[in-house]
């Protein structure tokens, strides 16, 4: 988190966030692990819907993003909202 930016950064893992690359639902109790799985997705949209409603940038990254060009990703995010120029613009997160 950088708060005094307003930006929050998540790293999202493949199999609890439904990763579309790479999630997947295991055998056993599939229905429970289903809705489960599902419900954290539901609620990763609404953190991300109250920190944008409350001014915040959020940026999501997943666990199998390259470490490095996830972090350099957040870097130019942080800059780019580091510039005095940027408090006026539309909020976008990466």
């Amino acid at each position: 988190m950088f708060p005094r930016l307003k930006i929050a950064v998540f790293c999202d893992g493949c199999f609890w966030h439904r990763c579309p690359l790479h999630g997947s639902i295991p055998r056993q109790n599939r229905l429970w692990w289903t809705q489960k799985l599902e419900a954290n997705v539901r609620r990763d949209a609404d953190t991300t819907a109250r920190l944008e409603a409350a001014g915040w940038f959020v940026v999501r990254v997943w666990e199998h993003d390259d470490t490095q060009g996830a972090a350099d990703a957040v870097e130019a995010f942080v800059n780019d909202r580091r510039r005095p120029e940027a408090v006026d613009q539309p909020r976008a997160g990466v």
